[in-house]
């Protein structure tokens, strides 16, 4: 019987980072992936991961980055690629969760990096996106806990704070590599490719009208 649903965040109730990524390569004249690329090398260990874990700073991780694209052979300031993390509200997905709220624990584990609260803050939809944490019963941010997906512990942490099992839980990510975890553990995944076709997975998962 499912009790919780547990969501990530970026990509999920925001457009995915990685549209905002391919727009910038383009931009930029870069090769298409590139900044996937860059974060798929040492993924657990390289800047990026590093800055998920709040073990680097903004400028750390400004200076690691860049120095890994350089290896790459490219000019790529960490900066520049923190301000294309901020995507665009779907609100289908957050009326899914204000309906999923109301017959399940509701759980939030965002891979994010200390200078997150920044990114975005002058967006229109900023305010609706405090909205959307505040109906989390619990929210779960690798920058704060030190920990980052797919480390298995961070699932185990969610399922403590909501008193679920991980066999109770549907989870939801854009990230294959995310979801794998959470899948050995009993969970039942979904991977969020767009906001229809997630919510209508969610709606086969727990048997509710979410649109």
């Amino acid at each position: 019987m499912i009790k919780a649903v547990i969501f990530d965040f970026g990509g999920v109730f925001t457009s995915s980072p990685f549209e905002a990524f391919a727009r910038y390569e383009r931009g930029r004249g870069f090769p298409e992936g590139l900044i996937r690329k860059i974060n798929s090398a040492n993924h657990l260990e390289n800047a990026w991961a590093r800055f998920e874990r709040a073990e680097l700073d903004l400028d750390g991780f400004d200076a690691a980055f860049a120095a890994e694209a350089g290896a790459f052979g490219f000019d790529l300031p960490g900066r520049e690629v923190i301000a294309l993390l901020s995507g665009d509200v779907r609100p289908e997905m957050v009326e899914a969760l204000r309906r999923i709220k109301t017959r399940f624990k509701t759980g939030c584990i965002t891979n994010n990096v200390p200078s997150m609260q920044a990114i975005g803050a002058d967006k229109p939809d900023n305010l609706y996106r405090r909205e959307i944490v505040e109906m989390f019963d619990s929210l779960i941010e690798s920058s704060k806990v030190g920990l980052r997906k797919p480390d298995p512990r961070i699932y185990t942490m969610m399922c403590e704070a909501l008193s679920v099992t991980p066999e109770e839980c549907v989870y939801l990510d854009d990230l294959g590599g995310n979801l794998k975890p959470a899948r050995a553990m009993g969970m039942i995944t979904i991977r969020v490719e767009s906001g229809p076709q997630a919510i209508a997975e969610l709606e086969a998962a727990t048997g509710m009208r979410l649109s």
